[in-house]
């Protein structure tokens, strides 16, 4: 081989060489950004999971505040309400339990005196309070109350009539209760003859 071939032969593997050394700086530059940009998202991911953290916590005191004030004041001795936030499925879930004396149970288990339709009311309050903007202030209930036992229908009737008037919500409810009526502000009654319906004001 020449000399001048091999010259130019080295001529073009300096050149070679040149531009492998650029390659490997822009790839270390870019490694570099990657890396910032990792340690980047995982504080992002950090604070975003703290905030959901947070967030469970003002949920969880602000619904078991209303459905176990709820209950209190109703019940003699009531439980009181507990929420707990659990991943499941790669997804946050909420189990709700009763709680008396440090022991928990199901809600679908608790018996006696429609529990379980005080709770499930006071937690349908909360969150229509948790609503931001609030997109109506208007809730139906077809026969919320039907296992509250009768000694407490009262109490229960003028703890609704109470946060309507506290909340400015109005409550429109197809009930069969008649203590329930007494405390409405407006009564309809629905007969139906011959198939069709009769509405009146009582």
């Amino acid at each position: 081989m020449e000399t001048k071939e091999i010259r130019r032969k080295l001529e073009r593997l300096k050149g070679r060489k040149l531009q492998i050394k650029e390659e490997i700086k822009r790839f270390k530059k870019t490694n570099r950004k990657i890396r910032a940009s990792l340690v980047d998202h995982v504080e992002a991911k950090d604070i975003l999971t703290q905030a959901g953290l947070e967030a469970q916590k003002q949920i969880q005191f602000h619904i078991s505040d209303i459905t176990s004030l709820a209950l209190e004041s109703i019940f003699p001795e009531p439980y009181k309400v507990e929420l707990e936030f659990i991943q499941r499925r790669n997804k946050t879930e909420c189990d709700i339990w009763f709680s008396r004396d440090g022991v928990r149970i199901d809600p679908t288990s608790a018996s006696g005196g429609g529990v379980v339709d005080i709770a499930a009311f006071a937690l349908r309050i909360a969150s229509w309070s948790l609503q931001t903007p609030k997109l109506r202030s208007t809730i139906i209930m077809d026969e919320p109350m039907r296992f509250v036992s009768k000694g407490y229908r009262e109490d229960t009737s003028k703890m609704i009539q109470e946060i309507s008037r506290q909340l400015g919500i109005q409550f429109i409810i197809v009930t069969h209760d008649p203590i329930l009526s007494v405390y409405a502000d407006k009564v309809f009654e629905v007969s139906i003859k011959k198939g069709v319906s009769n509405v009146k004001v009582a």
